[in-house]
């Protein structure tokens, strides 16, 4: 792993592509968004990530922070 071999934080970055089909998705009213958007950026963290760079980021604190 990445995280052993180095001993540094590691970050993912979740690419636009991504971000944008899952936006859309939720627009569409075929995914709920904030399930989605949460889900995608857990299996980040579960893959042992110790940051993500996300274009979901103000959604996510938005949601977060109440």
């Amino acid at each position: 792993r990445v995280k052993d071999e180095f001993r540094m934080p590691t970050f993912a970055y979740q690419v636009s592509g991504e971000y944008a089909m899952l936006k859309a998705a939720a627009q569409n009213g075929w995914l709920d968004h904030d399930a989605v958007m949460i889900e995608s950026l857990m299996a980040f963290k579960r893959a042992g990530c110790d940051g993500i760079l996300t274009y979901f980021a103000r959604d996510a604190a938005r949601l977060l922070h109440g």
